[in-house]
């Protein structure tokens, strides 16, 4: 891990580029490969967007954007490169052909890490030569602000690329959560799709709006969550027997409530805009740009008071 000095990004989109941006903020040359037409000027025009939030949270020594260098091709963009975060569309063929190439250009100890947020890696290393390097690094996003990177392998990784990559992470100041075995969508997407199929299910069967859900999550449980996490939730809401007193006496209850969920149907046209148009009202009708600066500028502010 103390050897990896040039990092090489694949894939130079919303993922990618807030990649580049946390790469560069720690002091990293970052070399990117996007054979968009356009990529670079999006991904500098990212970095740039991205800098002054990376400064508040603290910049190493020498992390500059001037340490960015940008590729259409691929074989010159992976040159001298020590680790690879791939970041291509996620499609299994794309993907799979990708690391074929990838296993032919990198010398054997260059770990592969994918941000992929829902494809199992053994998929994705089949076809690559030293399939033992590649591993699962799926962050959330802004990449460049949040901590979290779901760490795992496939069948054929080696658990010393998942240790050497959770070293880098934790490096550059982020919280890897291991993934022990792999399962669709990893652990993070799970939850949260989880939380949203009820969310929907609750709107769309006139339970309440999407004004009412967000503020229900935002006053109630978020707060709690954002200090330990579920378990640990239920685990102080148990009295002196913590879960054991939680699940003694709220089990069955909880067990009712699943018994009442249903799957809502995301696909019909006629929710999609019933909850788009509900979104856009709970937001007073503001421009998407707007709510996102000031989702980043609350992030941050609650990212230093966790940090205290």
């Amino acid at each position: 891990m103390d050897q990896i000095r040039k990092v090489g990004v694949v894939g130079a989109g919303l993922i990618g580029g807030g990649w580049v941006a946390a790469f560069l903020g720690r002091g990293y040359d970052v070399s990117v490969q996007d054979p968009s037409a356009d990529a670079e000027a999006r991904l500098r025009a990212q970095v740039e967007a991205a800098w002054p939030a990376l400064e508040s949270l603290g910049l190493s020594p020498g992390a500059s954007p001037d340490r960015l260098t940008f590729h259409a091709d691929l074989a010159i963009a992976l040159d001298g490169v020590d680790f690879v975060q791939e970041n291509a569309p996620e499609r299994p063929d794309v993907k799979a052909e990708l690391y074929a190439r990838l296993g032919d250009l990198l010398p054997a100890d260059v770990i592969i890490a994918s941000s992929t947020s829902g494809l199992p890696i053994s998929l994705l290393q089949r076809d690559c030569r030293h399939p033992q390097r590649c591993v699962l690094g799926h962050p959330f996003n802004p990449v460049h602000m949040m901590p979290l990177v779901e760490l795992g392998g496939g069948e054929l990784t080696d658990p010393a690329a998942i240790d050497t990559a959770t070293d880098f992470y934790v490096a550059m100041g982020k919280e890897p959560v291991r993934l022990h075995r792999e399962i669709v969508g990893h652990i993070a997407n799970r939850l949260t799709s989880a939380m949203f199929r009820e969310a929907v299910s609750l709107v769309a069967e006139g339970y309440a709006t999407v004004a009412d859900v967000d503020r229900a999550i935002r006053f109630g449980p978020a707060l709690k969550w954002a200090v330990q996490g579920q378990f640990t939730t239920f685990h102080t809401g148990g009295g002196d027997a913590g879960m054991e007193g939680f699940l003694r006496h709220f089990a069955p209850g909880i067990m009712n409530r699943w018994r009442t969920m249903t799957d809502p149907d995301l696909a019909d046209p006629a929710l999609q805009t019933k909850l788009t148009a509900q979104v856009i009202e709970a937001n007073g009708h503001r421009p998407i740009a707007d709510i996102a600066r000031h989702q980043d500028a609350m992030v941050l502010r609650l990212l230093r008071a966790l940090s205290e």
